[in-house]
């Protein structure tokens, strides 16, 4: 989710990497599932795209 608000907000990988303080790799594997970040980096995260940290990263409902 995090990919789809990244976008959403017309952020790179890099520009979101820069405003959380991380490298561009680091946002790349969260976005993969490969990185489970810290809770200072996922609260990080979510200010900088505006979201709560249910929507970014909370677990994704069938329907």
């Amino acid at each position: 989710m995090v990919r789809k608000y990244r976008r959403w907000h017309e952020l790179s990988q890099g520009e979101l990497a820069e405003k959380v303080g991380v490298s561009r790799q680091t946002i790349a594997n969260i976005e993969r599932g490969n990185y489970s970040p810290s809770v200072h980096l996922a609260l990080s995260i979510c200010r900088v795209l505006g979201h709560t940290v249910e929507e970014i990263f909370g677990e994704e409902q069938e329907g």
